[in-house]
């Protein structure tokens, strides 16, 4: 180490392998002491000065060092050995060890000595330099499974993954999280993003209260000092009682929950009875007091949050021009990876690919991103059956045939289709064929980055390239706006319920929820529904909207408001020779009343006017279909009838048009059932 004068002092000490104590000269102690060991004759075996003997007698000393370094991490006191010392003091989390030589080296100069470790196998993969960092970590405890560690370790080293590998509760609560989800590699983000969540409240709790592990926080004792920790790392404002992070505030109080189950079911198997009863204690009173302290102000301030916040769908245009982009960027960057591969052209086009089967299914980002290898590879080809063939049109048989389809696991586990273009297979099929290239082979992720075990981040991908596009609103071209867009587009569309059904099964929700979430937005429905009734009870037109559905309301909001009573407007109607207000023809169905003396009103039958052949053949042309599936016409059906047909129809409206059908329709089901 440096002395004050910045020189060198060589008092620098290894740890035996096999007896656990400092030597300054450990390969002379290894060939006194312990020759008869068989790696230490095997390494003295080999001439002096040679390649192999130098790189065994390292191997043997950084074993040594390993098992010193653990037991000084786990006991939190002692000084680590690290392979090149630094000219100045630095934290111990600053450095991790090699995970094939099991040398500790720093941190950003680890990445340098891994491309020359004598120990790492020649068939590894090229790793990226944080990747590195993640993978090399100190051994397994016998009491955590390997699969969990793993997620800890490619945790960021910081103070926080530290405090994680720290606190047996933290660990407890992780392993319990991954028995229910290790089927799903997926979810290990989601593991570790919950156990740091807990080590960044109780490392907050260490600064601000007496609490100094997790198991403290389930002493009912404690519950004052575990809300005043909760708050400060939610960012909690007393004066105006909201939270800066108001969803961190109830995700903390779920896992708290769990923790205490997890602190119980470990005193029961231990026979701690008192912990135990500590531990139901602390669950009774989260009950009784979590939602009044901490919940209510949480949940009232995400709730208004989204008061008066716009709501933006993609523009039409935006979305064309997306995926013509998108589809000119995949075969050029298809043809250039068949040319020349390399990584970042691999890259490149598993990004644009990933994007282009988000924004083409508006699928969630998270399941298209994770989509495993092996559900693309096992996928089957769909098989038209006759009897399913028979209710399909043309068209629809040749899109059969033209797409193909990948289920994939959706949200809450559910089953979701994928389909796929012609052009996505193909870029699929490039990138799997130069896949053991670029990709590790454990990394299951069919859009998976080169030279790592992850996969790319669909929400990433789309805004890099909603950018890249040109497009007029780019921030609003995500797969949550994307999805909105496509259930608000099929209430424009005025679709039938199975139809909705069929719709919500392929987004991968519930019917309900599409109904409550992704119709059109609130405030379009307000201001496009409910003003029509307002603006009718307003202008005192509820008699001529009387029997009509919202949609079929007009009232121009322009119009002046009429305060003259209905008396008023019928004598004046009587004196001008004018039908009173309130009489007009409704749905075919209202009365013309004609005046009579001292204000009296008496209703006449109005004549009925037989349909012309041209007025039916006319209807014909336009309208048949819906005779003959016995379904009536909504009004634009029958408006665009009136319109196709001017001279025909001229005296007709759609009321009468939506009538004529009704009436043929009553006539046909009369003809079926005799």
């Amino acid at each position: 180490m440096p002395n004050s004068k910045n020189s060198w002092r060589y008092n620098k000490k290894q740890f035996c392998y096999f007896c656990e104590k400092p030597y300054s000269k450990i390969s002379r102690h290894l060939e006194f002491v312990h020759s008869n060991e068989s790696e230490v004759a095997k390494a003295f075996s080999f001439p002096k000065n040679s390649k192999e003997r130098r790189v065994r007698l390292r191997h043997l000393t950084n074993r040594g060092n390993f098992s010193h370094n653990a037991m000084v991490m786990q006991k939190g006191s002692g000084e680590i050995v690290a392979c090149n010392r630094p000219k100045t003091l630095k934290h111990p989390q600053d450095f991790t060890h090699c995970s094939h030589c099991h040398g500790l080296y720093s941190r950003k100069s680890l990445w340098r000595h891994v491309k020359i470790c004598p120990q790492k196998p020649e068939q590894v993969a090229k790793t990226g330099r944080k990747r590195v960092a993640s993978q090399s970590c100190f051994q397994c405890p016998s009491e955590v499974s390997e699969g969990l560690w793993k997620i800890v370790c490619e945790m960021s080293q910081d103070e926080i993954s530290a405090a994680v590998r720290q606190d047996k509760y933290i660990i407890l609560f992780g392993e319990q999280m991954y028995n229910r989800l290790k089927s799903n590699p997926g979810k290990n983000e989601y593991i570790r993003q919950k156990m740091r969540e807990i080590a960044r409240l109780l490392l907050k709790a260490k600064q601000l209260t007496p609490l100094s592990c997790m198991e403290d926080f389930i002493k009912p004792s404690n519950f004052p000092h575990v809300i005043a920790a909760v708050r400060a790392v939610a960012g909690y404002d007393e004066h105006g009682n909201t939270y800066k992070i108001p969803s961190l505030a109830l995700k903390l109080g779920n896992s708290l929950m769990r923790i205490s189950s997890c602190v119980e079911c470990s005193a029961l198997i231990s026979g701690q009875e008192q912990a135990a009863k500590s531990a139901q204690s602390f669950r009774r009173l989260y009950e009784a007091r979590w939602n009044e302290v901490v919940s209510s102000s949480a949940l009232n301030t995400l709730t208004e949050a989204k008061w008066n916040k716009p709501q933006v769908l993609p523009f039409t245009e935006d979305v064309k021009n997306l995926h013509t982009f998108l589809t000119n960027e995949q075969r050029n960057a298809k043809s250039t990876l068949l040319a020349e591969p390399n990584a970042k052209r691999y890259a490149t086009l598993c990004k644009l690919t990933l994007s282009q089967v988000i924004l083409f299914n508006r699928r969630r980002e998270g399941e298209v991103s994770k989509m495993p290898l092996k559900n693309y590879i096992s996928r089957v080809k769909t098989q038209l059956q006759q009897d399913i063939a028979l209710g399909l049109s043309e068209f629809e048989k040749k899109l059969c045939s033209h797409f193909e389809r990948v289920e994939i696991r959706g949200k809450r586990g559910r089953k979701v289709p994928v389909l796929l273009t012609p052009d996505m297979v193909s870029s699929l099929d490039a990138l799997i064929r130069m896949r053991q290239e670029f990709v590790p082979a454990e990394n299951g992720f069919l859009f998976a980055r080169p030279n790592a075990l992850t996969s790319y981040r669909g929400a990433d991908c789309i805004r890099e390239y909603a950018n890249a596009s040109g497009t007029k609103n780019p921030d609003a071209i995500s797969s949550t706006q994307l999805r909105k867009q496509v259930a608000t587009l099929s209430a424009v569309l005025n679709s039938k319920e199975h139809e909705m059904d069929q719709l919500a099964s392929f987004m991968g929700h519930d019917i309900r929820v599409h109904r409550d979430f992704y119709r059109l937005p609130e405030s379009t429905l307000q201001l496009a529904k409910m003003s029509k009734l307002l603006l009718a009870m307003e202008k005192g037109k509820l008699k001529e909207v009387h029997g009509l559905k919202l949609d079929d309301i007009v009232i121009d909001p322009m119009d002046e408001v009429d305060v003259s009573s209905d008396a008023e407007q019928n004598e004046e109607a009587i004196s001008t020779n004018q039908e009173p207000s309130g009489c007009h023809q409704n749905l075919g169905k209202a009365e013309r009343n004609d005046p009579l003396s001292q204000g009296q009103l008496k209703q006449v039958p109005r004549k009925k006017r037989t349909w012309s052949a041209s007025e039916v053949q006319a209807i014909e042309r336009h309208l048949m279909k819906f005779i003959r599936t016995c379904q009536l016409p909504g009004k634009k059906e029958c408006v665009s009838c009136l319109l196709s047909e001017p001279v025909a129809l001229q005296a007709r409206d759609w009321t009468a048009v939506k009538f004529y059908i009704k009436n043929r329709i009553t006539t046909l089901k009369r003809s079926q059932t005799k």
